[in-house]
């Protein structure tokens, strides 16, 4: 009989033993992964003004805010990064599917999403507006007035989750440029588009010729954002965090800031009397 019980106790022990194994290797094994091939596949989507976006009468060289970051990183790390587009809706399941090794495209860290995925530290702080028309402001004073409204945006980004919360239809689009999100506001197709605050201000400021505007009186939602990485890929994300806090110690974050956010620096959290809101289950 004890021989028999020393002999489950060891099985016991063994099974554990496998298991962390198992657990760290499995941590480890996008990284390993990565590092041997020397190259890293990361997907935006090529048309998020100005974090992803290819430069006007270019179809080559993507850049943007969240672009030049990931080059940075890449750099840092000794590794090629190569870039794949994907509608803003195709890049979580490009990760899922291992099609990707990260995203990066303006993605928010939220609870549900961190169930499913792992997220670097945040590199962007910012907090959501809305995109109405200039001459009415879309009837919209207040959030509950989206209530019956049309807002245009992706099916499954944080913004189309707090524009259905309020009431209103999501029109959703493939990954198309800003001026289509803008002119069928404009033209009344929709009513209003809720997005990043440092986003939308740039969108508008590169057409102006749209006959659309910020809401003068709508600040809401706290954000940040951060590279969407596989769940098990520990190794992968502490490397990119070392990275990312090299960066922002060095002023690097702030200078690319900077640099397409008109001088603004959106590494850091705004000072701002930004309303929460509360119920969204993100």
């Amino acid at each position: 009989m004890k021989n028999k019980a020393l002999f489950f106790i060891l099985m016991i022990l063994s099974v554990f033993a496998l298991a962390a194994c198992g657990s760290s290797d499995q941590t480890g094994e996008k990284w390993s992964e990565i590092e041997e091939q020397g190259e890293v596949v990361v997907g935006t989507s090529g048309t998020l003004y100005p974090a992803s976006f290819y430069p006007e009468g270019s179809d080559e060289e993507l850049t943007g805010y969240d672009v030049e970051i990931m080059r940075e990183i890449g750099d840092r790390l000794g590794l090629e990064v190569k870039f794949e587009e994907y509608g803003v809706d195709g890049l979580l399941s490009a990760i899922k599917s291992g099609r990707i090794d990260m995203a990066i495209n303006d993605m928010e860290v939220t609870e549900e999403r961190k169930k499913e995925f792992a997220f670097s530290d945040p590199y962007k702080y910012s907090y959501s507006t809305m995109i109405v028309r200039e001459d009415d402001l879309s009837g919209i004073e207040k959030l509950e007035d989206l209530d019956g409204k049309v807002a245009g945006g992706g099916a499954t980004t944080v913004f189309a989750e707090i524009s259905r919360h309020f009431g209103a239809e999501v029109k959703t689009y493939g990954n198309v440029t800003n001026d289509v999100y803008l002119r069928d506001v404009e033209n009344g197709r929709t009513d209003l588009i809720i997005n990043d605050y440092y986003l939308q201000s740039l969108a508008l400021k590169a057409l102006p010729d749209i006959a659309v505007t910020l809401h003068p009186d709508l600040k809401f939602h706290p954000t940040n954002s951060a590279i969407v990485m596989p769940k098990d890929a520990g190794t992968l994300q502490q490397k990119v965090n070392e990275t990312l806090n090299e960066m922002r110690e060095d002023r690097t974050l702030t200078e690319i800031s900077k640099e397409f956010f008109g001088g603004k620096d959106a590494s850091k959290k705004p000072d701002e009397d930004i309303r929460e809101i509360e119920g969204l289950g993100l």
